[in-house]
């Protein structure tokens, strides 16, 4: 594979440099298998539509073509079980949870570890992303089959996590 130059500019970051040198969607560490692919999550509804409004140059542009957005503000009713699961980028900052290389969080790593880049910050994101997997047990203890309605709050945080809760 040919390794590819990206340069970033959007209202987060200016002139920021990275490499993708992987095949996107492939050789991911053997740790790592999200259920959902950043394409998958946009059109489904993630983050109140907010997230990724001013970045679609640095992405493929099908990944936007029925993606829930909204650039004007966060709406949850855009999120796929039409709640609010987002803290704020202020918390996820306070708490130590940003990379500076990746100022929106834990999505714009995996957009970008999924497009091929690999990172410093892999294993940390891998861990977190992990970590999550708890909240899938509750939703399958807590919940009937296929009722979406149970623990909506806690699915769509799970959702920004890309798992699946519809698959338990």
């Amino acid at each position: 594979m040919k390794i590819k130059k990206i340069i970033v500019n959007d209202k987060m970051q200016q002139n920021y440099v990275y490499f993708l040198t992987k095949p996107i969607g492939k050789s991911f560490d053997p740790n790592f298998k999200p259920q959902l692919t950043p394409k998958e999550m946009l059109e489904m509804g993630v983050f109140g539509g907010k997230y990724m409004t001013d970045c679609k140059k640095e992405f493929p542009a099908s990944w936007f073509k029925h993606a829930k957005l909204c650039p004007q503000k966060h709406d949850p009713k855009l999120n796929f079980f039409g709640v609010n699961a987002s803290q704020s980028l202020a918390m996820w900052r306070k708490k130590g949870w940003i990379h500076p290389d990746d100022p929106r969080g834990w999505f714009q790593w995996y957009c970008r570890y999924y497009m091929g880049r690999r990172h410093k910050d892999d294993q940390r994101q891998i861990r977190r992303w992990k970590a999550i997997k708890r909240h899938l047990a509750q939703i399958k203890y807590n919940c009937l089959p296929e009722d979406w309605d149970c623990r909506k709050k806690q699915r769509q945080a799970v959702l920004h996590w890309a798992y699946d809760s519809r698959k338990i």
